[in-house]
């Protein structure tokens, strides 16, 4: 799947200015909390969340993803946008909750590319 057809199905609004159509899309990850998305989550996979916050952007820069999709219709401060369009990570928001884009990109094909974490001693679980 390619940031076009990513685009479409989840009725996405792009905010960044640089956002190249055709890059290809590996796979998925829905998440709020960063620090899972740093252990587990794979390149070259798009990040659903719910946090508008600059820091979704230096995440997804340190975990090499390759497009953030806000939820719910979020729209970020300007300073989160500014970050992406340095980063030159698309930054996408759609109207839709979490649950349900999940479930629209798995049925368009697009597999998940979350590791387990189930093999590290410290899953942060306490």
């Amino acid at each position: 799947m390619n940031l076009d057809e990513l685009v479409k199905i989840v009725d996405g609004n792009v905010l960044t200015d640089l956002f190249n159509k055709n890059e290809v899309i590996l796979g998925g990850c829905g998440a709020d909390l960063m620090s899972d998305v740093l252990a587990s989550i794979e390149p070259g996979a798009i990040l659903l969340t719910g946090l508008c916050n600059p820091q979704v952007i230096r995440t997804a820069q340190m975990a090499d993803v390759a497009a953030v999709v806000l939820v719910r219709g979020k729209i970020p401060p300007e300073t989160t946008i500014d970050l992406a369009n340095d980063e030159e990570i698309p930054l996408i928001t759609s109207p839709f909750g979490m649950f349900e884009l999940c479930g629209r990109l798995y049925k368009a094909g697009l597999p998940s590319l979350e590791k387990s974490v189930a093999d590290q001693s410290d899953c942060g679980c306490e």
